[in-house]
């Protein structure tokens, strides 16, 4: 999900690195996004349970959802209650929305980033801070915390939000494949099912779309770059957009992103502008949360020298859409995207 990001590096230091270093980059767009123009999102997925069909034959029903005991990405054991009606999981909600699952508050960094690309589904659900402040957590009194990754609960974190509520951490093993991560959150809540189908859906969505850009642009290559504060990020290929441009997609990757390091790359990694006059894509996305500042740096000879800014192959995203995060919601938005760019 910006896995907001959460960059992703070979060992669990890198990740918690790169994690910290994403969030700085998010809570610097706080000022230019409050200049900005709120755009809605699309209407966010919800997907929804089949019921069995009728049948003469004894049909294995679907288990009632009990209190479980398990073990969380920490080794703690913890209780899931039956029925869980106050689960607050930050920067887990497109899982939760994905499951039809409204939480009792959402993630949110500075004074009030939200995921803006879920708020079509999150009307109405009030904000809390990305690292879960004690009092704040007690005020929405739930049932059930989730968090995504160790690096959120160190430091006796852990030990004080389990004081509140049963607390399962998924782990970094987990969250850094957002697959494996709604099929775990569906497990908890006994939504299996759901979780499952919503996988066949998406995959069957991508694969739908990857045979259509095929027709359209054959081997053609695009980049995501994202702007802020006048610097501007490329896309690793396993990782956010990357991942459902290249991986789900199967859009060919351009020469800068099949350059980066193993050993350094992170979710979004810096790129200078002299590095950049280098990119030779055929297409670029550009995220901009740099509408207040970043004129000048879309002036600049080198970046209107690159080859898809010649041949006027740049389709800007606004940094309200999911292109900075990652789940079945998001990555279906950013499906949409491709689409209603290089297939239109």
């Amino acid at each position: 999900m910006l896995h907001l990001g959460k960059g992703k590096g070979k060992s669990k230091g890198k990740s918690k690195v790169s994690g910290l270093v994403f969030i700085s980059l998010l809570l610097l767009t706080v000022i230019v996004s409050a200049c900005g123009d709120k755009q809605a999102s699309t209407t966010s997925a919800v997907v929804e349970s089949q019921a069995p069909s009728p049948s003469t034959s004894p049909v294995a029903s679907e288990p009632v959802n009990v209190a479980k005991v398990v073990k969380d990405g920490m080794g703690h054991e913890v209780t899931i209650p039956a029925n869980p009606e106050k689960i607050i999981g930050s920067y887990l909600e497109d899982h939760l929305v994905a499951l039809n699952i409204k939480p009792i508050a959402q993630w949110s960094i500075g004074t009030g980033t939200v995921q803006d690309y879920l708020q079509t589904a999150l009307q109405g659900v009030p904000l809390i801070s990305y690292d879960l402040p004690l009092e704040a957590v007690t005020s929405f009194g739930p049932d059930l915390i989730l968090v995504g990754s160790e690096s959120s609960v160190q430091k006796g974190i852990y030990e004080q939000l389990a004081k509140i509520a049963p607390t399962y951490v998924l782990g970094d093993a987990i969250t850094k494949d957002w697959r494996q991560a709604l099929l775990k959150v569906g497990e908890l809540l006994g939504k299996t099912t759901e979780a499952e189908k919503a996988l066949e859906d998406y995959d069957k969505k991508a694969g739908e779309a990857k045979e259509k850009l095929h027709n359209v642009i054959a081997d053609q290559s695009a980049a995501v770059l994202w702007l802020v504060q006048k610097q501007f990020y490329l896309v690793d290929e396993t990782q956010s957009s990357g991942a459902v441009l290249y991986g789900d997609l199967g859009i060919k990757r351009p020469n800068l992103v099949t350059d980066i390091p193993d050993a350094s790359k992170a979710t979004w990694n810096p790129i200078s502008l002299e590095k950049l006059a280098e990119l030779n894509a055929d297409h670029i996305f550009l995220v901009n949360s740099d509408k207040a500042e970043g004129a000048d740096t879309l002036n600049d000879p080198i970046w209107q020298g690159l080859p898809a800014v010649k041949a006027g192959h740049v389709y800007e995203m606004a940094s309200t859409k999911s292109w900075l995060y990652t789940g079945y919601i998001a990555g279906g938005q950013i499906i949409d995207d491709v689409l209603s760019t290089l297939a239109k």
